[in-house]
């Protein structure tokens, strides 16, 4: 295998080692979404807690 075959093999598995995830997560993060809707209107109970303090 001569050095410009190298070179190419090279080439071509970075841009797989970099594409590829991207891709994945990309496809996951759709899938994710269509499959877990929450109610867009859902709100949050406020809370309120009391801290108790101490006599130092």
């Amino acid at each position: 295998m001569g050095l410009i075959d190298g070179l190419f093999l090279t080439l071509i598995s970075t841009v797989i080692c970099i594409v590829f995830p991207k891709l994945l997560s990309i496809m996951l993060a759709t899938k994710t979404k269509h499959t877990s809707s929450a109610p867009a209107d859902r709100k949050m109970q406020e809370t309120s807690t009391e801290v108790a303090t101490f006599p130092s």
